[in-house]
């Protein structure tokens, strides 16, 4: 090599490990910047939710004060932004839980956040990992020590608190709906479970339609509709802007001895020319489609969007309930059907006949429970219908027709 090409060669180089030291300094200087880039509160009657999302995970430790109630919570390694600041704006007077959220730069290193509290909570802290639209969140939930009472009682609290302890199956009858022939004997008990909530808004449409909201208020047109029926109770697995994972909502139609679970939804897919109504009922063999398969699990990735601590987790799908389940499918088959034949006549359908896959939330064992996907919220012309009170109006009507037409033809009450 000439000496021209050996210099050249060796500046080269030093060029190259020049410019390597710099990338690993940045890199180095930038890992080392832990930003919280949202925060966002929830409050509801059953707990409410705080939660701080930001580029890398969090580290805090937490104390509790009395006198007034406060909890503390130091959180590591950040600076007091902007995004930081406004969580003392989001907190409403309407809060059960939450009086106000002081902060503050506790130290160079520790943001400090003293939530002031309205009454005794049992604070249940986790963090959780990227999913979907999120990044790293710390999540609180604070949930009341002492529970409902009354008539008003709604068991949704003492299910969480099981289900955060890994023990969901504690207290829930061995076998759901109650004796004697429903709508004869006894009313009829249905369970609506209007989907997402909280921290999983469901899709959004186009022009920002979140579809927890607008299932929300067609759950709540239903239940109206329900209430005026002699022969009906109605219970619903959220009446509010609230998170509940999908075996607590399993499990609320089980604890409340439901005849009937209907999940109502308005979800999205990959094309926006899909459009139409479905209906869905549970599968243990697979998929009946592929639409099924990619809603089942877009539906099933809701408790990873909504957030739930890995204790949760701990709850065993008991195999000897199979035979039981093969039963309610086909209960859930011919009530998906009498649903199905009057959303046709509110709108086009998207398959004419009941869909199948394993949807998490129709796991009830011995409850027939159906999912409606009133419309694609990712449909423009869809989603404009999905905003009017007409729509929703007649969606409800038509799945109360389902119900009825159900009953009078027997209902599941064959098996039992």
């Amino acid at each position: 090599m000439s000496d021209t090409n050996h210099h050249l060669g060796r500046r080269r180089l030093l060029q190259g490990v020049a410019a390597t030291w710099l990338l690993s300094v940045s890199r180095v200087g930038f890992a080392a910047a832990t930003q919280v880039i949202a925060v966002r509160v929830w409050p509801s009657s059953t707990y409410t939710r705080v939660t701080l999302e930001s580029n890398l995970p969090l580290k805090y430790q937490q104390f509790a004060l009395t006198a007034p109630d406060r909890i503390v919570i130091d959180v590591e390694g950040i600076q007091l932004n902007s995004v930081l600041k406004g969580i003392a704006s989001q907190v409403r007077k309407e809060d059960p839980y939450l009086t106000q959220v002081r902060i503050g730069q506790f130290n160079e290193n520790t943001v400090r956040l003293v939530l002031e509290l309205k009454q005794s909570v049992s604070p249940n802290m986790f963090t959780l990992a990227p999913v979907a639209e999120y990044r790293n969140r710390l999540v609180i939930d604070l949930y009341p020590t002492s529970g409902g009472t009354g008539e008003e009682y709604d068991p949704l609290l003492a299910l969480l608190e099981d289900y955060n302890k890994g023990d969901l199956e504690r207290s829930l009858p061995a076998e759901a709906p109650q004796a004697g022939k429903a709508g004869r004997d006894r009313p009829m008990v249905i369970m609506l479970d209007p989907g997402h909530g909280g921290e999983d808004p469901g899709a959004i449409g186009k022009y920002k339609t979140r579809e927890k909201d607008i299932v929300l208020q067609i759950a709540r047109r239903l239940s109206t509709l329900i209430k005026r029926e002699p022969n009906m109770k109605v219970f619903m697995t959220r009446n509010e802007d609230v998170f509940i994972p999908l075996k607590v909502r399993v499990a609320k139609a089980r604890k409340q001895r439901a005849d009937l679970f209907v999940s109502i939804h308005a979800d999205a897919f990959t094309n926006r020319a899909a459009r139409g109504s479905s209906v869905f009922a549970l599968s243990t063999k697979g998929a009946t489609s592929n639409t099924a398969k990619f809603l089942a699990q877009t539906q099933n990735a809701s408790d990873e969007i909504g957030g739930v601590s890995k204790s949760g987790d701990r709850y065993l799908d008991h195999t000897m309930f199979d035979l039981l389940q093969t039963a309610t499918i086909n209960d859930s088959l011919k009530f998906g059907k009498e649903v199905l034949s009057r959303m046709g006549k509110i709108n086009p359908l998207h398959k004419n006949r009941v869909d199948q896959a394993g949807f998490a939330v129709l796991k009830a064992p011995d409850i027939p429970s159906i999912l409606v996907e009133t419309a694609f919220i990712s449909n423009i012309e869809e989603e404009r219908k999905l905003r009017t009170s007409h729509f929703q109006q007649q969606i409800a009507e038509s799945i109360l027709a389902g119900i009825k037409a159900y009953f009078a033809n027997g209902g599941a009450q064959a098996r039992r």
